[in-house]
């Protein structure tokens, strides 16, 4: 961290799609100090998983 309380960002990302495994991977990045981008195409993220809620109530 710098004086300001803020990380210093190096580089950036796009992430092109908010599955589990997208997300992980933005995690991962932003961890490791590199601004990112996450782009999903449908309207919420968590893809398959968020409606395994559904499938197995």
């Amino acid at each position: 961290m710098n004086g300001n309380g803020h990380d210093k960002k190096i580089g950036a990302a796009l992430v092109v799609g908010g599955g589990i495994g997208g997300m992980q991977a933005a995690l991962d990045l932003a961890e490791a100090g590199i601004k990112v981008h996450l782009a999903e195409s449908k309207p919420s993220i968590g893809g398959v998983m968020s409606q395994l809620d559904k499938t197995f109530p």
